[in-house]
């Protein structure tokens, strides 16, 4: 069964699973405080609790992208998704630290395709001059899934409970998936071919060749740390931050999540319209990585009530720039690659996530242990880490070329 429905509503109600993913992946920080009253849980722990997500949802993206290639964006949603519902409720009836892991697990599973079901349906239905502002503004309207993470998570907790908040995701998670079911259907000339079927190995084995272009390891090393060192600020260190350093209520620190994420919506669309294009495109990576650099250094050393409340705002707004990725792993590879680009792509993306937000936890720990402010620990090491991954997208692919020219 085909439809005629407009790619924008199609694209629109895809969106919507990206959204409720964004809520999910962002909604460690907000949970911290009450998670660590209840549980007693230390930063180490913490850490882990908000890697778990990301580890899970990293490591299903070359799966998910071999799905979307053989079976479609629709089927793929449909048949993954419903692993996040599951997680919530395991979230949400949680007695213990374990299954806390445990649901922050199968929410990761299913929000796996979230994001590269929309990626993938741009590419292939979308001309290639618009991809990088129609990518933006799918980035800033799933973005507003941080905006309900802020006050509006903060004071759904104060009134009912952390858990209250696990069951508000699990209903928005249940909407999207009936969106899609009853709205998503592809385009005829999405659908795959059966003559193009191939076996699992045959798909697996395709990501070699991804993996010996000169331009290969610079992009996933920029791409382990970009996008993590966002997200452990917004999703895991920053509510935190406020509350234990100058004693904000949950709400209060909800606020400023709240003008972050906001703030955060226009990057992406306004990056995407600037986009230079391929021949200056990792330049301005590369730049734009290492002002974030400068800002998290600030915003680590400084420590007033002031610069904490407006680095992230000003990191928020600043941080669409790495919408250029997409565009530049899209121009980078073969249109036959598209789908497994891009889902490799996400998949070191989100492991970035998770190996950052572990480490930052063990950082933290460490300087609590050493007599050090454990948030100044962090942001120090975040913008360390970004300096190494503008590096590596400059110095790698001139090395690889060198090697394979020897």
């Amino acid at each position: 069964m085909t439809s005629q429905r407009p790619l924008t509503l199609i694209l629109l109600v895809l969106t919507g699973g990206f959204l409720v993913s964004q809520a999910f992946r962002t909604v460690a920080g907000i949970l911290a405080t009450p998670l660590q009253a209840d549980f007693g849980l230390d930063k180490a722990a913490l850490g882990q609790f908000g890697s778990a997500f990301h580890f899970a949802f990293g490591a299903m993206q070359l799966f998910v992208g071999i799905g979307i290639d053989r079976s479609g964006v629709r089927r793929t949603m449909l048949a993954v998704f419903p692993l996040a519902i599951l997680g919530a409720g395991v979230s949400a009836l949680a007695s213990g630290f374990p299954m806390l892991v445990i649901g922050q697990v199968l929410i990761g599973l299913g929000c796996a395709p979230a994001f590269l079901v929309c990626t993938v349906f741009i590419a292939r239905h979308y001309p290639a001059e618009k991809f990088a502002a129609v990518s933006g503004l799918t980035m800033a309207f799933g973005g507003l899934g941080m905006l309900l993470t802020g006050t509006p998570m903060a004071w759904l907790i104060e009134m009912g409970g952390w858990r209250m908040g696990f069951v508000a995701l699990a209903l928005a998670s249940a909407l999207a998936w009936v969106l899609v079911w009853a709205m998503v259907h592809e385009p005829q000339r999405a659908a795959p071919q059966p003559a193009a079927k191939e076996t699992l190995r045959e798909a697996l084995g395709k990501f070699a060749a991804l993996m010996a272009m000169p331009h290969f390891w610079g992009i996933l090393v920029l791409a382990s740390v970009g996008y993590a060192s966002f997200l452990a600020m917004r999703g895991l260190w920053m509510s935190p931050m406020l509350i234990e350093r100058h004693q904000f209520s949950l709400v209060q620190a909800g606020n400023v999540a709240l003008i972050m994420s906001f703030i955060s919506l226009f990057g992406p669309p306004l990056f995407g319209r600037l986009d230079p294009g391929p021949a200056r495109r990792r330049s301005w990576l590369a730049g734009y990585t290492l002002v974030m650099a400068a800002l998290y250094g600030v915003y680590a050393l400084a420590g007033s009530v002031w610069v904490d409340v407006a680095s992230p705002i000003v990191i928020g707004l600043l941080s669409g720039y790495l919408v250029l990725q997409y565009s530049d792993v899209r121009d980078a590879f073969p249109a036959s690659m598209t789908g497994r680009a891009l889902s490799l792509f996400t998949m070191v993306m989100f492991l970035g996530v998770a190996v950052v937000q572990w480490l930052t936890g063990t950082v933290a720990a460490m300087a609590i242990e050493r007599g050090m402010d454990p948030y100044r620990a962090v942001l120090l090491f975040i913008a360390l880490l970004l300096v190494l991954g503008a590096l590596a997208l400059k110095v790698l692919p001139e090395l690889q070329q060198q090697r394979q020219g020897t």
